[in-house]
């Protein structure tokens, strides 16, 4: 009887342990936006836009400021973005699941599957785009999303002109963002905000997955959002052209769906329109993000949490002549990264060049996890405390397709685009809107040579089959 009562006693004192380090471990706010370039900031130094909430992040905590996606299998670049980041594998192990996410998740190789076995209540509202049931992966979801809101012709191939006022950001006619009578951004926020008034008496730590679509197209937003940007205002990109020489080769041609937005030849005026709802729908998002982090604050649970902004990849939107994510220029493939938590640096930056995907390994840290095996991607948590000097990627790896390679090292981009048998090189430092490609000056040649076996042993390390060398030597 004795040595009952003193087992029940022991059960007792190390449910009451569990429970109280599990009270103990921070909680996880993750913020995803879909579509949104790094320079889409005004603390990044934009000229234009205005995002004071995401700026307020900016100062609260350590901005990583070459963040990157690795590109993708898919046109729907966001796809492969997502399963990498819910998978933790590199772009080519996460397509070769890609079909199988569900099993995966089925067998706890998931993001979401590790929060819970760390004691965590996961939640996710907003846009998943992953194969796999949301609301298995997750023990409470709300509103889960498609990978974009509903089109409509009109919204395609346009503007044309300054009298072309068919299709307007700001007109619930057209559905996608306003479909259901409430604009989803909104949606997200009030979802994320009756979330965290039930986890406030919650005894678990929460891990909450708040998906964004915006700024994707259809871009809309309310009027009063769009008016912020006069036209006159809106900038148009040092490297615009009228049209990309190599978007047939690269896959990024005229019948690509996010190329076929505006008009060809490019005009400014249609690239000005476009920009200006981009900004709108950033600005009205940001506002959006305001609400969450002022009620975070409200019910006293951002002093023990973490937060995490960043985005599935960039977008052109009139860069280069281009309009989608479909490339590998940095408008495309470097997004914004904000942490925020206790012991994080404020108002810091960090250069070291990272992934996006990066935040599931450090979450997993964060919740007391040991990295699983699959799990490629790397913690920012030595970066954050200053244990880690550099870079867990000294070279950047980037795949479009079978139809483009990038790889970014030694203050240099070489883009490959194997179909046209062409080669881009851009110098980092003198020329960061990558418009002037030095790749025939003969002076470059050794460090062409340099980049292109990097780029050889960063194929090798992600799983990469494209033979480069039947159709590239240096």
């Amino acid at each position: 009887m004795r040595n009952t009562k003193l087992t029940l006693c022991l059960l007792i004192l190390f449910v009451h342990a569990a429970s109280a380090a599990e009270k103990n471990k921070p909680n996880v706010l993750f913020i995803f936006a879909d579509d949104q370039c790094f320079e889409t900031l005004a603390s990044s130094g934009h000229p234009v836009i205005k995002t004071p909430n995401l700026d307020r992040l900016t100062r609260q905590g350590t901005t990583f400021t070459h963040a990157f996606n690795m590109g993708s299998w898919s046109g729907a670049v966001c796809v492969a973005s997502r399963c990498m980041l819910n998978t933790g594998r590199f772009i080519w192990n996460a397509n070769s699941i890609y079909r199988d996410t569900a099993k995966e998740m089925q067998e706890g190789r998931f993001w979401s599957k590790y929060m819970q076995q760390a004691g965590y209540h996961t939640y996710m509202t907003g846009k998943w785009h992953v194969r796999a049931d949301a609301a298995k992966a997750f023990d409470t979801t709300a509103h889960i999303r498609g990978g974009m809101p509903n089109q409509v012709p009109e919204g395609y191939n346009r503007p044309q002109s300054r009298n072309d006022k068919t299709w307007l950001p700001y007109d619930p006619q057209w559905g996608g963002f306003w479909k259901g009578g409430k604009h989803w951004s909104e949606v997200v926020a009030d979802d994320a905000i009756g979330f965290l008034d039930q986890a406030k008496t919650d005894d678990d730590p929460f891990f909450m997955y708040i998906a964004f679509n915006a700024p994707h197209d259809p871009r809309q937003s309310p009027k009063k959002y769009v008016d912020m940007y006069p036209l006159e205002n809106v900038d148009v990109p040092g490297n615009f052209l009228e049209e990309y020489p190599f978007n047939e080769d690269a896959a990024t041609g005229r019948k690509l769906r996010d190329e076929m937005l505006a008009p060809f030849p490019r005009t400014e005026y249609a690239v000005k329109v476009n920009r200006q709802e981009y900004y709108a729908i950033i600005t009205h998002m940001d506002h959006q993000i305001g609400r969450i982090l002022d009620h975070l604050k409200k019910t006293k649970q951002e002093r023990n949490t973490y937060i995490v902004f960043t985005a599935d990849h960039g977008l052109a939107v009139g860069h280069h002549g281009l309009m989608g994510k479909q490339n590998m220029y940095d408008h495309s493939v470097r997004v914004p990264f904000i942490v925020v938590g206790p012991d994080v640096a404020k108002d810091a930056t960090n250069d070291s060049n990272i992934y996006l995907q990066d935040v599931m390994p450090t979450t997993l840290e964060l919740a007391g996890m040991e990295k699983p095996e699959h799990v490629e991607f790397h913690s920012l948590l030595p970066l954050l405390n200053g244990e880690q000097k550099e870079s867990n990627y000294p070279a950047v790896y980037g795949a479009y397709l079978e139809n483009q390679r990038s790889v970014r090292a030694f203050g240099y981009k070489m883009i490959l685009y194997p179909t046209a048998k062409k080669v881009r090189l851009y110098h980092l430092e003198s020329d960061p809107e990558e418009a002037i490609d030095l790749s025939e000056d003969p002076s470059t040649a050794d460090i062409q040579k340099k980049l292109f076996a990097a780029l050889l042993e960063l194929q090798k390390e992600m799983a990469d089959s494209l033979d480069l060398t039947s159709t590239f030597s240096f």
